[in-house]
């Protein structure tokens, strides 16, 4: 198949399921909680003083990829339970059986696709924090490019979301900035205690 008939039979699955809103929202919930997770990560080794790269590396990639695999797989099974609640409330309705349609078919596909997005997200966020790890070597420095990095992203994400909603692009990144920061010193606060 194409990559044309491919976009073709994703946007005629879409018009369908609707996924595609589903999917954004997914996507700018699960980068935040991405983010973030990885943020507490990054602080709480940061103040327990662990200086081996080798450890933030595996702490972080693992937490990333639990991540991305809860994300997957509770969406599959949440979103696969509504969807086949409603199609088969739609075949008592039509009195026919909807599996094998166009129908049954683009449940199935949005329902893959929703449930990649929402695991990817957060394991592609965490993971891109802890790249200053591999490359950086040194470790203070490292952490300092982790956490701008952090709050970057979580500017970003409110750009993504301002432009989404049609509202001022800046007050959403403010509003995500603002929240990274809190989150950062909670952190540290918590820390001393």
């Amino acid at each position: 198949m194409s990559l044309k008939k491919l976009f073709k039979k994703i946007k005629e699955y879409n018009q369908l399921t609707n996924f595609m809103e589903i999917a954004r929202r997914y996507f700018a919930v699960n980068s935040f909680d991405g983010i973030l997770t990885i943020l507490g990560v990054l602080v709480g080794n940061f103040t327990a003083g662990v200086k081996d790269s080798q450890i933030i590396i595996s702490t972080g990639i693992a937490t990333s990829i639990a991540m991305g695999i809860s994300g997957i797989s509770g969406t599959y099974f949440s979103e696969q339970a509504e969807r086949k609640k409603k199609l088969k409330h739609l075949e008592k309705h039509t009195l026919s059986k909807l599996t094998s349609t166009k129908l049954g078919r683009s449940q199935k596909i949005a329902n893959t696709l929703v449930a990649l997005t929402n695991g990817l997200a957060p394991f592609i966020t965490g993971v891109l924090l802890i790249f200053p790890f591999l490359f950086v070597s040194d470790i203070n420095a490292a952490y300092i490019i982790s956490f701008a990095a952090s709050l970057l992203y979580l500017v970003g994400l409110g750009a993504f979301l301002g432009h989404l909603s049609e509202e001022n692009v800046l007050i959403y990144s403010a509003k995500m900035f603002v929240t990274g920061l809190v989150c950062f010193a909670l952190l540290f606060i918590l820390r001393i205690r």
